[in-house]
């Protein structure tokens, strides 16, 4: 993990540090083409050179979730499009304990996507 991912998750607070971190094992480990950089100031997550996901925390609530790019793309009852016309969120309550089979199955949805190349450039 390069200084800057490092001091990413650092900088935050528990119980959402050990919550990003966490995260971050679960999406790296969903499949070996996954890599990880940092764009636009967050932890981000490459297939094949396309973004897959973001991981962020809630500005108001200070709750993590992962932004997935092509979200809209995916028919999912956990993901939150909210106001935004690609993207949708997996919001994740760092006081419970993680929904591992939810976070996998939208990773899944996602990479399907990406196995298609049913994702926009």
């Amino acid at each position: 993990m390069t200084v800057e991912r490092e001091n990413w998750y650092l900088s935050k607070e528990e119980p959402v540090r050990s919550c990003l971190l966490a995260l971050r094992d679960i999406i790296l480990a969903q499949d070996m083409l996954i890599s990880e950089t940092v764009k636009y100031g967050m932890p981000c997550f490459i297939v094949k050179k396309k973004i897959l996901c973001y991981l962020w925390t809630d500005k108001k609530t200070d709750e993590p979730y992962i932004l997935v790019v092509d979200g809209k793309l995916i028919d999912h009852l956990a993901l939150e499009a909210g106001d935004r016309a690609r993207m949708k969120i997996l919001r994740i309550d760092p006081d419970k304990d993680l929904p591992v089979k939810t976070i996998r199955e939208v990773l899944n949805l996602a990479l399907d996507l990406y196995r298609k190349g049913a994702t926009q450039p």
